[in-house]
């Protein structure tokens, strides 16, 4: 029996658990909330989160003890929001995962420091990059929930433990497959979020489907370019660990920040949508992050360059779509 360490106690890492606990896993799983974990442990649901599901406590061991559930563990998987990672994980010494497999189930950068989570972890930890690996794709928490027909890729540079990680996850409703990319499908996943946040903006604004449809188009082409800057390796991003990621957050009813844009695009602040949420939107901070990255880069980023103006500068939304969407072909 696999035992993983599953810290956060979000949406993502709630369908995370409820899946590798169904296949079979043992499931730490560290909570920052007693309430939570107490309210687990009771009613086998979790209170803020996807609470329709029920977990079988035999396999699924709710805790607010970090060290613990990380030491009994042989994965450990990350599914806090990236704003969060260095504090949860800072009660840990630097030896402890270095015989852990870790897996970031996270879909943002480490604000302030500018740096992908695995990267974080790797320097952090001391840890080789083989030990790591990132969960991408098309799907969403809440119709895991349901047991939608889902798609996910594990990237990491060692194939041997994506593909362990794939068996963990595959079941009647989750096909898993593995990818030799790290940095790209982890990159793509944070550029993602910028695109469906200003898709929501768009939307708040007005806009119709024709015009997100050449957002969407035009944002393949900066994700290109970035990711060339960055990582010139051959990938193919119309798979659906990009493509089809980038598609699904930025036209799903579920997806927070095309939410998150889209009350922005309406009026909202940027403090009274994140309160209204009370969810995080990565999109938020990943467009500080990849905005600081590109200023050494210099790639042409048209839509994180309005996403920002909008966010960190307060032009108007209205002016900034004007202005982008004379860029569009």
């Amino acid at each position: 029996m696999e035992k993983i360490a599953m810290i956060g106690g979000g949406s993502w890492a709630t369908a995370l658990t409820k899946i590798l606990s169904e296949n079979g896993a043992q499931v730490g799983w560290w909570l920052r909330s007693k309430d939570d974990v107490q309210h687990l442990l009771r009613t086998r649901h979790n209170p803020r989160y996807l609470s329709s599901v029920a977990f079988d406590l035999n396999r699924v061991f709710p805790s607010t003890d970090l060290k613990e559930v990380v030491d009994d563990a042989d994965w450990l998987v990350l599914a806090v929001p990236a704003a969060f990672v260095q504090s949860a994980l800072d009660k840990l010494d630097r030896d402890s995962l270095r015989d852990k497999r870790v897996i970031s189930a996270i879909k943002g950068m480490i604000p302030g420091k500018n740096v992908l989570v695995t990267d974080y972890v790797v320097e952090r930890f001391r840890l080789d990059v083989e030990q790591l690996g990132v969960v991408a794709g098309p799907c969403h928490a809440e119709e895991v929930a349901l047991e939608k027909q889902s798609y996910l890729t594990i990237g990491g540079p060692d194939l041997e433990l994506a593909e362990d990680f794939c068996q963990l996850l595959r079941n009647r409703y989750v096909k898993a497959h593995p990818a030799i990319d790290l940095d790209g499908i982890e990159y793509c996943a944070v550029m993602k979020n910028i695109i469906a946040l200003t898709c929501g903006i768009a939307h708040g604004l007005g806009y119709g489907d024709n015009f997100q449809a050449v957002l969407v188009s035009n944002a393949v082409q900066e994700i290109r370019r970035f990711l060339y800057a960055l990582s010139p390796n051959q990938r193919d991003l119309s798979a659906s660990a990009y493509l089809g990621d980038l598609l699904v957050t930025a036209y799903s009813q579920f997806s927070r920040n095309r939410t998150f844009g889209n009350m922005v695009g309406r009026g909202y602040s940027v403090k009274s949508a994140q309160m209204e949420m009370n969810m995080v939107a990565e999109g938020y901070y990943a467009v500080k992050s990849i905005y600081e990255l590109n200023k050494k880069l210099k790639v042409s980023m048209p839509i994180t360059n309005a996403a920002y103006h909008i966010l960190y500068e307060k032009i108007s939304p209205a002016v900034e779509l004007e202005i982008l969407k004379e860029k569009f072909k």
